[in-house]
């Protein structure tokens, strides 16, 4: 197992963007729903400004774009995973508007897409992007610590390193 966690290690940060630039597009292509009627009209008719699905949709479509770019990525996924918990204690666990009375469960009130969309933006928002986002771009690299000085290599002489360790990338893989 060791074997596979470190193979799988190395693409951790490609992985953690397209899975950002995945849910960033489901979650914009919802508030286009909502606002455009596109791709696919929404199930109703939204008037401008209908509380709560014009503003939901407007959220949505707003920070998709922000989170599939990869821009203010934390914060905007926080209020997206925000969004996410409101939706569905407000719209699938109908208690809360008065009345009706409805199980708490996701697979019973057709919540699992909001509890997803929430949990997956609030990953987002505490590992952040990865290294193909404008976040990346704009502090110069995801590996780069602000302020860190350049690392400076000495060389050695082959008197000053122990012949036992022999020291290398290409040695390791001689063995």
């Amino acid at each position: 197992m060791t074997n596979l966690d470190a193979r799988l290690a190395g693409y951790h940060s490609p992985v953690l963007s397209a899975f950002r630039i995945i849910f960033g597009l489901l979650y914009t292509l919802h508030g286009s729903q909502k606002l455009f009627g596109w791709p696919v009209a929404a199930p109703g008719p939204i008037a401008v400004g209908d509380w709560p699905l014009w503003w939901a949709g407007l959220i949505e479509f707003v920070l998709g774009i922000l989170i599939t770019v990869g821009f203010f990525t934390r914060i905007a996924a926080f209020i997206a995973s925000g969004e996410m918990a409101f939706a569905y204690f407000y719209q699938h666990w109908p208690p809360l508007k008065g009345g009706e009375t409805a199980s708490f469960w996701p697979i019973a009130n057709r919540g699992e897409l909001a509890v997803m969309f929430c949990f997956a933006f609030l990953l987002l928002a505490t590992t952040g992007a990865g290294t193909l986002s404008a976040d990346a771009r704009r502090r110069g690299g995801y590996r780069r610590t602000a302020g860190a000085p350049p690392r400076r290599v000495e060389r050695t002489t082959t008197a000053d390193v122990d012949p036992r360790r022999r020291g290398g990338l290409f040695d390791r893989f001689r063995r």
